[in-house]
């Protein structure tokens, strides 16, 4: 089937046309193979924004309706060309491109890992979020899913990035191309991301620059019972020109003195 007629039979299944158990289901276990290969995927880019697919979020939803809670693994990765050391585990229904790496860690279904990424030990990458090529997610990164709502854009991290240890990137947060962040660095969709580069902070939300170097920061905050401080994170610096990223990363990691 095209990508427009699963559309079409799932969008009618989800809108409670048709039994998901019965032979129109099977509408459901094909979106799920082409989400598998990687033929198609949840969200893209597209003219410099993401683009989410609404209805294969749909799928997935439908899919646990129809496997009922026992949801199959991937296998063959050595086929895949991807190196999954166990107990690495990612579930069937995830897309990882050739050269990837799985450690000990988790990648859910209906999320996109480009080739050449590293997901290091404990790492864990939530249902539909969108991890590029050459993407480095240190010891014990949460990247979140963003199932429901369907529409809403999951989380997403381009290509060249490094993530550091413990960060927690979730709710639909974008990480542009190439940025460096810090090991602990929080982003949410409502946390402040300061850019202190200039004469006067700059205050943004949800979306780090390509190329930036964030680490994690406090900012003051007035409550009843007094100012106290909370979390931010700090755009400190910008990676430098490099035609070798490898050696550029090493220096920013030097410069800022940033946890891997």
């Amino acid at each position: 089937m095209t990508a427009e007629e699963l559309q079409a039979k799932i969008s009618a299944l989800a809108r409670g046309e048709g039994d998901v158990h019965g032979r129109r289901g099977r509408a459901v276990d094909e979106a799920i193979d082409k989400l598998d290969s990687g033929a198609l995927r949840v969200a893209e880019p597209r003219d410099g924004e993401w683009i989410t697919h609404a209805w294969l979020k749909e799928a997935i939803l439908l899919y646990f309706t129809r496997r009922k809670r026992r949801m199959p693994l991937k296998t063959k990765f050595r086929k895949a060309g991807v190196r999954c050391v166990s107990p690495g585990v990612a579930r069937y229904g995830s897309f990882l491109a050739p050269g990837v790496v799985l450690m000990p860690g988790f990648v859910n279904i209906g999320a996109y890992v480009g080739e050449d990424t590293m997901i290091d030990t404990w790492a864990t990458v939530g249902s539909c979020a969108q991890i590029g090529s050459g993407v480095h997610l240190s010891g014990g990164v949460g990247i979140g899913g963003v199932l429901e709502p369907p529409q809403a854009t999951p989380v997403v991290v381009e290509d060249g990035a490094f993530i550091g240890s413990r960060c927690i990137v979730v709710e639909g947060v974008r990480v542009e191309r190439e940025a460096v962040i810090g090991a602990g660095v929080v982003l949410t969709a409502s946390s402040p991301i300061v850019d202190v580069r200039g004469s006067e902070p700059v205050i943004t939300k949800g979306r780090v620059p390509s190329r930036a170097v964030v680490i994690p920061g406090m900012q003051p905050k007035r409550f009843p019972a007094g100012e106290y401080g909370t979390p931010c994170a700090l755009i400190v610096g910008t990676r430098t020109e490099s035609t070798d990223l490898k050696v550029s990363l090493n220096a920013v990691l030097r410069e800022y003195d940033l946890a891997t």
